[in-house]
């Protein structure tokens, strides 16, 4: 009987993570929750490309100072727990209560970064990328800033 109450416990608790500073939790939770949100840009277009997970990997390198392996364990773990989450809600309200107004759009930005990074914006990442711009309260302004700025960033026209 308490065996699946104790597995599904085990699910939301990382023994190894528990004995850290509550600190270190938090940023951990902060890197996963926008790593989790660039990787669900990637999934939503149906032609992902190497590119957008290179592109990534360079935002979470210049949103976290963070080693080679540091970026690939959050990448890995970020494409796990994409798989598994049915709503953005969770990822965004960490980021609400944590990061500046300037930090969100920043994520956004990175969103539209790998959005653009194969050159093509797929209609699903355009609406993965204005769901979370809304859940994080991101001005229509700020959304098209960010998104007009990545797409010069990208090489691309208008």
């Amino acid at each position: 009987m308490l065996s699946p109450i104790k597995n599904l416990l085990a699910q939301f608790f990382n023994p190894a993570e528990a004995d850290q500073s509550p600190a270190f939790n938090e940023a951990h939770g902060l890197q996963l929750a926008t790593a989790v949100l660039l990787v669900e840009v990637m999934r939503s277009d149906a032609n992902s490309s190497t590119t957008e997970r290179a592109a990534t990997v360079v935002a979470l390198r210049n949103k976290f100072a963070l080693t080679d392996d540091e970026l690939q364990h959050l990448l890995a773990k970020a494409e796990h727990t994409a798989k598994d989450s049915n709503d953005y809600f969770r990822y965004t309200s960490a980021m609400n209560a944590q990061f500046t107004q300037a930090q969100k759009i920043q994520v956004v930005e990175y969103m539209w970064q790998v959005a653009y990074a194969d050159g093509h914006l797929d209609a699903h990442e355009n609406h993965v990328i204005s769901k979370v711009a809304g859940l994080l309260h991101v001005t229509h302004g700020e959304y098209i800033a960010a998104k007009l700025h990545a797409k010069q960033a990208a090489g691309l026209q208008g």
